[in-house]
């Protein structure tokens, strides 16, 4: 991390050149601008910058879609006000001589924040949890998929037939895991540097496919550390000529790519789900089990959240770690919300529902709005679950695709209370237009089945 003292000892011995301003913007894809790191420390520093609002509006191609209300060719696509949040300021250690801040965008009529954004959702969340007196402390599980092929080798392939880094199952396994750590130990190293704290890497359940681990942080920090992270693999591989995915699931033999999230809550610095009252044999406070009841309830009206993309809900099948259905249990990986840890500071809940794909603004911002809900109304979850959720018939079901999740999304008021109806009617755009590109699209499934046979 630096400081703006730091920064400008480091500009003027020429340590630091180039200042990267960024935004995520509605996939959790870092925008923005590279500055000459003399003019961010003499301009952009207090000003910020300008970019356009269409940004708020693209699809994964860049080309801004039609039907918003809040940008659009109507209202002549204006500015808003990229501001640095200087806590977030570092060295980008995998990028040469570049520091790099994340901004918060400001409406240039209003002066106020943009409710749109992801970054503004999530500030809004941490805002309410604190008028309750409570901090959150977040963690992002991420796994991901390593390949031997470069990005542009793979696009010019049209991403068939690429070359795992590993050629059998790796969870754990030290030998394999080796072999990629050209790669694992240079990122590994690079965040670290760059302000990250990093706990560990390790194998994961598919051909090539690994985690690393980031310490747990107050969960603003802990989405903003999440995308830095993707940034920085991706920059990487594309620098050794590998590639690095985080589909939830590139194919359909092999295990998906998830992103559990770990949450706790706290105040005065102590962490308040530990407690005397007890949970099916779970000692816990009566926040605990609120913040727990109310995340269930709320979880499948809120999961395009967890999984925005057509993608994500492949990754929810039986026997595949990942969850199909709504139970929450002790340590058990086969439930949706997984309870872990049992002394004053491990204590926190694991939610197995989003997918590597999501963005960590949306999705911590879903949970946080869902637990306080549950704070303010005292929603008890539903017993604890035990042994296999997978072949539980009756448990409340992850949604089976994008298109339910949209539907179930549409007709919630709590998300309409609690985002706003803009924001949830940006939102529904946003899924709507996933999912009528994907509707349109034409599949190698389709030639495979249909091209001789129907």
């Amino acid at each position: 991390m630096l400081t703006v003292k730091e920064l400008s000892r480091l500009a003027k011995s020429g340590r630091v050149d180039t200042v990267l301003l960024v935004f995520p913007d509605l996939y959790g894809r870092f925008m923005g601008k590279r500055l000459d790191a003399d003019f961010f420390l003499k301009h952009a520093l207090k000003e910020g910058t300008h970019a356009c609002d269409y940004l708020l509006t693209v699809d994964m191609e860049m080309v801004p879609v039609p039907g918003y209300g809040y940008a659009n060719w109507e209202k002549g696509y204006g500015d808003f006000h990229m501001v640095p949040d200087l806590t977030t300021l570092r060295t980008a250690a995998w990028l040469d001589r570049t520091a790099l801040a994340l901004c918060d965008l400001i409406d240039d009529k209003t002066h106020h924040p943009v409710e749109v954004a992801p970054r503004s959702i999530l500030k809004k969340q941490v805002g309410e949890l604190a008028k309750l007196g409570y901090t959150a402390m977040g963690a992002s599980e991420l796994e991901y998929y390593l390949y031997r092929d470069s990005y542009r080798d793979a696009a010019t392939r049209d991403y068939r037939d690429l070359h795992p880094a590993g050629w059998y199952l790796e969870d754990y396994h030290a030998l394999q895991g080796a072999r990629e750590e050209d790669f694992t130990g240079e990122v590994r190293r690079a965040l670290k540097r760059s302000g990250i704290p990093v706990e560990n890497s390790k194998g994961e359940w598919g051909l090539g496919q690994h985690e690393i681990n980031v310490r747990y942080a107050e969960v603003l920090d802990m989405a903003d550390r999440h995308s830095i992270f993707k940034q920085c693999l991706k920059e990487t591989a594309d620098r050794m000529g590998v590639s690095v995915t985080f589909m939830s699931k590139v194919a359909e033999s092999g295990a998906g790519s998830s992103c559990h999230v770990h949450l706790s809550i706290w105040r005065g610095g102590r962490n308040v789900f530990p407690g005397t009252r007890s949970l099916s044999g779970i000692p816990c406070s009566d926040i605990f089990r609120w913040f727990l009841g109310g995340w269930i309830a709320h979880a499948r009206e809120l999961s395009v959240f967890y999984a925005p993309t057509v993608n994500a809900y492949k990754r929810y099948q039986p026997a595949s770690w990942a969850p199909t259905g709504l139970a929450w249990s002790f340590d058990n990986r086969t439930a949706g919300f997984r309870v872990v840890g049992r002394d004053k500071e491990s204590l926190r809940i694991e939610c197995r529902i989003p997918g590597a794909d999501c963005n960590p603004y949306l999705a911590y911002a879903a949970a946080l709005a869902s637990g306080m809900d549950g704070i303010r109304r005292k929603i008890e979850p539903p017993p604890m679950f035990e042994g296999d959720a997978y072949a539980a018939e009756k448990l409340p079901r992850v949604p089976r695709t994008l298109g339910e999740a949209i539907g179930l999304f549409e007709k919630s008021e709590f998300a309409r209370k609690t985002f706003g109806p803009d924001v949830v009617d940006h939102y529904l755009h946003f899924f709507r237009t996933e999912q009528t590109a994907y509707d349109r699209a034409v599949t190698d499934w389709e030639r495979r089945r249909y091209f001789e046979r129907i």
